[in-house]
Formats: structure tokens, sequence, C-alpha cells
């Protein structure tokens, strides 16, 4: 399965604008979907999966500074929030920088985090986008935006976040199958059946990457080491374990899947 990837035809949440000042029903709507997919389709799972990976062995160190994350591509914030009450819950104070394109998008992220003041939303490309005297988190974020971008983009991205992280980087993805694309067109025919949500959920899983297209734009990044696998559900990940000293995990391609 070739990926369909056509930059004169973007999926249609990336299209969505402000109607006097406010986001669109139908937006709304649609990112409830992506909330809920999110929840039971993988996102939420991998992200908790490298919190308690990365986080859990260091929260009984008094000297623990404020963890510092950035989330490139945010959309309504659902996983911003999800990794403030992980860590509310174990006592790591945190601050969080989140960051999208969409004017509209950011409006009902801003809407569904008011309780959260430990993020702050950014409107920016995440290709180039920069926080002024602040240049690097210690854990950056990024999951389901790759496939929104060409092969050359999603590779200034890779570059971009790598740059961004001084200890964690995550990104994580759809993961292109032809089971995939069947499993998403059923799943849209017969419950998400909101219109924007059908037409980009099955274009997406046809933009996406496959897992071999996904280590080579990490390897042509300069990623250099990293490990990569798979998730239920058609989902995938890169990843670099950074410590302190600078020293990465190595390459493992073949790691198994999760």
């Amino acid at each position: 399965m070739r990926r369909d990837f056509d930059p004169a035809q973007p999926e249609l949440m990336d299209q969505a604008e402000l109607l006097d000042g406010r986001p669109s029903a139908e937006l709304q709507r649609d990112l409830a979907n992506l909330r809920w997919l999110n929840r039971h389709f993988g996102a939420i799972s991998i992200l908790h999966r490298f919190l308690n990976r990365w986080l859990l062995p260091t929260i009984h160190d008094p000297r623990q500074p404020r963890l510092r994350v950035l989330d490139l591509a945010t959309g309504e914030g659902d996983l911003p929030r999800e990794l403030v009450t992980w860590c509310r819950k174990r006592g790591i104070p945190v601050s969080v920088d989140a960051v999208d394109a969409n004017a509209a998008t950011l409006a009902v992220a801003r809407g569904q985090s008011a309780e959260f003041p430990e993020i702050t939303f950014h409107e920016g490309d995440i290709r180039t986008w920069e926080a002024g005297k602040q240049t690097s988190w210690d854990l950056v974020l990024c999951s389901l935006a790759l496939h929104h971008f060409s092969s050359a983009d999603a590779v200034r991205i890779l570059r971009h976040a790598r740059q961004l992280s001084s200890r964690h980087l995550l990104v994580a993805d759809l993961k292109r199958s032809r089971m995939g694309a069947l499993g998403i067109w059923l799943l849209t025919a017969i419950f998400l059946r909101e219109p924007m949500t059908v037409h980009d959920a099955r274009l997406s899983i046809r933009r996406a990457f496959s897992r071999p297209e996904l280590a080579k734009l990490a390897r042509d990044a300069g990623w250099g080491s990293f490990k990569q696998a798979s998730f239920p559900v058609t989902r995938q990940a890169i990843w670099i374990d950074k410590v302190s000293t600078g020293k990465e995990s190595p390459f493992n391609p073949s790691a198994p899947d999760y």
C-alpha cells in the first residue's frame, strides 16, 4: 500500500477557521471524536507507557526541578491535559508549552483546558516554532502529526524536535497498512459518522508512513540513535531515551511490537 499524500488536498480540520471568533460546531464535534479515539485507540496508552518509563524513577528525588514539556501539534490539548493529570497525581511539578498552527483548534484547546494553568498554548508552525529565551525542554512530544506533512517537512519536524529536546523525545503517529485502512473505514462507517471525522480519518491512514518509512525519516533528520515500535491500534512510535549526560540508547530497528 503506497502512501497517498497530496499537499493540495489537506485534511478538513487543517482548513478549519474561526467563525465570528469561535470554532465551528463541526470542528468541535470532530475534535471530540479524536479525543475519544486517542483515549481508546492508543495515543493515551502510549503516553502513559513513556511517562512511566522516564518519569517514575525520578519522582522521589527532592532535587527534581519542574518538568518542562513541549507538545508539538497539540490539537485540542488532550495529551497535555492527560500528562498534567498524571504529574499532579504523583506530585511532579510540570509546565507544558503546547503548539498548534490552527487558531480554531487552539480555541477549542484553551476552552477545554481552563482548569489546567500548567499548559500554555501557542499558535505556530511546528517546523520552525521557537519560544524566545527558552530553547530546550526536558520532554518533547509530537503525536499524530507527521502524516499531515510531506516527507521533506516531516524530516524538518523531526530534526527541529530533536534540537528542542534536552532529555527525552517521543514521536507517535498512525502506521499505514491495508488492515488499518479497513479498520478505520469500518469504524467511520458504523460509529464515528461525523462528516469531518469520516473524511479526515480515512485520508489520514492513507497519508501515514509505514514503519520502515518512519525509521528512514528519523535517520534523515539526524536522530542517530533511536528506538521504534508498533502499538495497538494502527499506531507506531519512535523515541530517544536521552539522559542528562547526553548519551542515547542504541538504535534498535528490530524492537518488538508492544
